[in-house]
């Protein structure tokens, strides 16, 4: 892989089957990427009320990212201090953590409230427990969490993209539904998958596709933290293109898509009246799990028709995902072969490169 990644991408090849294959390959990017990066685990607005929660893991540590009583959003391990219980799952509100297992208690910054019959043990202080604190930041409107205590702020790790999609004003899109899937496919192979629009005419010829043109596609050279592209165009969606109120985008904005992979499992596109996203989680090589969700732009939730713009989103969505799912579970299904070998890349696939360049520069051994 670090061979391939050396090549300019004039002479690139896509990454070899190994790299989606391998349980030690899967180890190096949780010990090297997962545990060290800043990973986004959806947005700040899915968590209004107090004691609202979510759930996900870096690496091998559960997290739970929830608001406060104070209103202030933490992110905390979701493992209990007694016997190491998970303590919470999914999506939801409480007033106190509860573990499900001896019913030790914590109130929505961390501190043990209470646990069952051990004022009979001398010498326990439940002031001497509190779970253990995860950075927990905030950019565009979505929460990010990393283990990595020396991680520079995620606002001046992502600080080149805020500057790229300032007119957009993504922080104000409102999220109107979010999903939580698993597909039989390597992590890798999804985000590959979103990152290039080269799959779109053929792949998804029932759905978007017709309505993709190559020609109108941009790849420029990636970044450190992340990769992207445009497409301008006129959507055939209404919600595709800028809404008559909006006064944030002029000129080519107003009908530029940009399809945003920030390193190393949160993938966006980002329309003028639309978006949406990918959170990746790997489950073992072959299944990945998948917090799926979108919603539209200020102007087209206030717009009279927003409940049919909603579901217009949605459906459309769904059929994209659909159709995505059977293409990359049909490539993880083969890329085992005896003769698979890696191709090279399309002008289109640029972002591919890029991402696979970051791979190899932060993995320590391969």
């Amino acid at each position: 892989m670090r061979e391939n990644c050396e090549r300019p991408f004039e002479d690139a090849r896509a990454m070899p089957p190994g790299v989606y294959t391998s349980e030690a390959f899967l180890t190096l990017e949780q010990r090297d990427l997962f545990e060290h990066e800043w990973l986004c685990v959806g947005r700040a607005s899915a968590l209004a009320q107090s004691g609202d929660y979510l759930t996900a893991r870096i690496g091998d540590q559960p997290v739970a990212v929830l608001r406060d009583t104070d209103g202030a959003l933490r992110a905390l391990s979701n493992v209990c201090l007694h016997r190491m219980s998970v303590l919470l799952e999914g999506q939801g509100n409480v007033h106190r953590i509860v573990c499900p297992y001896h019913a030790w208690n914590y109130t929505l910054d961390g501190k043990l409230a209470g646990a069952p019959l051990m004022d009979r043990q001398p010498g326990f202080c439940k002031e001497h427990y509190a779970l253990p604190a995860v950075r927990c930041e905030t950019w565009q409107g979505w929460i990010y969490v990393t283990l990595n205590e020396h991680a520079p702020p995620v606002s001046a790790h992502l600080a080149e993209l805020s500057a790229l999609i300032e007119p957009y004003g993504m922080t104000d899109y409102v999220e109107t539904f979010h999903e939580e899937h698993v597909w039989d496919t390597n992590w890798k192979i999804l985000a590959e998958n979103f990152m290039e629009s080269y799959h779109l005419p053929m792949l998804h010829r029932a759905t978007v596709g017709p309505h993709s043109k190559l020609d109108e596609m941009e790849c420029p050279p990636g970044h450190r933290a992340f990769n992207y592209h445009w497409i301008t165009k006129e959507a055939t969606l209404p919600i595709g293109n800028a809404h008559p109120a909006n006064q944030r985008l002029q000129g080519h904005w107003r009908r530029t898509t940009a399809l945003l992979a920030i390193y190393p499992t949160h993938l966006v596109t980002l329309t003028p009246g639309y978006f949406w996203y990918l959170i990746l989680q790997p489950m073992g090589v072959g299944k990945v799990h998948i917090r799926f969700g979108g919603g539209l732009a200020p102007e087209f939730i206030d717009d009279p028709k927003a409940t049919d713009y909603m579901a217009t989103l949605k459906t459309l969505l769904d059929e994209v995902n659909a159709e995505d799912r059977r293409g990359v579970e049909a490539v993880f299904r083969v890329v085992h072969a005896p003769l698979a070998k890696p191709g090279r890349l399309s002008p289109l696939e640029r972002p591919n490169y890029d991402f696979a360049r970051y791979l190899a520069s932060r993995l320590g051994a391969m």
